[in-house]
């Protein structure tokens, strides 16, 4: 059996030379689990809207590199994040969403401030060399930025602020109302697919014209343009100047598709309509699938006529679309007859062109060759 060649075989940092990531890198387990250690639990990942913990007790969970996790607005104002870990037996701590002034676990009750410290343990008195003020849940990098919360469960890694250069101030400008939005619908999916396929897909639209009929009506698709950044890229068009087969803009009020993606698995998205932001949250779950949340915040909890419309399109049309598309893929890629292929490039950075997608690819890889290193 001939050895397989290295993962980064291919790839050239000019994208006009390069072929895509090796197909190894999307079907096998020892890769995936790489993934997990060396992207998910390294980089920052996006977990809510700030309104979910803008006043004092209000709380989130979520699950991160498939570790629970808790963010917490202290009585202090400081937002905090822990593992959602009692530290006496192991038991998680909160669920779901919502506002306390203690945090108790469901087990023992074991009490702990909103700032992690223990604050009370039942029947402890008799214990030998117990300390309650030795006792505090582990916490974990948490940041708001351009009105979202992520995490970061890498207590080394840079904030998301530093590492992400000029994103926040070009978000700001297309979205500057974005921290004043609220959450309206969520749609989700379960995908047969490896969550890269899902990044891949999303970061070019070469596929649009062939596979996207109704979306190139949308926008104007001669003044898409994408641009790639350290760990981002921007995505950015004019919306259509005629009647489309999507929904229905003639009232919108923003003219601009402007989509950002951040790595690794976090999609910020604002279609033309009304004020809104869409967030993807892209969540690995195995080597060959991932699920999907879309949260569309709104100027209002009720979406309007158009609004309805949009969802019903990206859920209805969009969506199935792009998921037979990338299972589809998949399933070529476990398939002998493919081990990878050429990056599509136009140096003005159309959004026909790939250039982004060898971008992502780019990052895979040095997160690769740092795990190994």
């Amino acid at each position: 059996m001939s050895e397989r060649p290295p993962i980064s075989a291919g790839y050239d940092v000019n994208p006009a030379r390069s072929a895509s990531l090796h197909a190894d890198a999307y079907t096998h387990d020892q890769w995936f689990d790489v993934d997990t250690q060396a992207i998910i639990k390294r980089s920052w990942q996006w977990v809510c809207h700030v309104e979910k913990t803008r006043e004092p007790g209000s709380y989130t969970t979520a699950e991160v590199g498939g570790q629970r996790i808790a963010v917490v607005r202290d009585y202090k104002g400081e937002l905090r994040a822990f593992y959602n870990v009692c530290k006496h037996r192991a038991h998680h701590l909160l669920t779901g969403e919502g506002n306390t002034s203690l945090i108790v676990c469901p087990y023992h009750a074991w009490t702990y401030k909103l700032d992690g410290r223990l604050h009370g343990a039942p029947h402890t008195k008799h214990l030998v060399d117990f300390n309650k003020s030795d006792i505090c849940l582990d916490e974990i990098q948490v940041e708001e930025f351009c009105g979202f919360v992520f995490v970061n469960l890498d207590p080394n890694a840079p904030s998301l602020a530093t590492q992400s250069g000029d994103l926040k101030s070009e978000v700001m400008h297309w979205a500057p109302d974005v921290a004043d939005l609220t959450f309206a619908h969520r749609l989700q999916y379960d995908i047969k697919t490896n969550w890269k396929n899902v990044v891949d897909n999303f970061l070019e639209c070469y596929h649009c014209p062939t596979a996207h009929k109704d979306f190139c009506d949308l926008v104007d698709m001669d003044t898409y343009k994408v641009t790639t950044h350290g760990i981002y890229s921007s995505h950015m068009a004019d919306a259509g100047n005629s009647a489309n087969s999507a929904y229905d803009v003639a009232d919108a009020t923003v003219k601009t598709h402007a989509v950002w993606w951040l790595w690794p698995t976090t999609c910020l998205m604002r279609y033309p309509g009304r004020s809104s932001m869409i967030v993807l949250n892209i969540i690995p779950v195995g080597k060959d699938r991932t699920l999907e949340t879309y949260d569309f915040f709104l100027e209002t909890p009720d979406p309007n006529a158009m609004e309805q419309d949009a969802i019903r399109y990206l859920d209805e049309v969009l969506q199935v679309e792009d998921i037979a598309l990338i299972e589809s893929v998949q399933r070529g890629m476990e398939s002998p007859a493919f081990t990878q292929g050429r990056i599509v490039h136009d140096p003005e950075g159309s959004g026909k062109s790939e250039h982004a997608l060898h971008h992502f690819h780019g990052l895979v890889l040095d997160a690769y060759a740092a795990e190994h290193a």
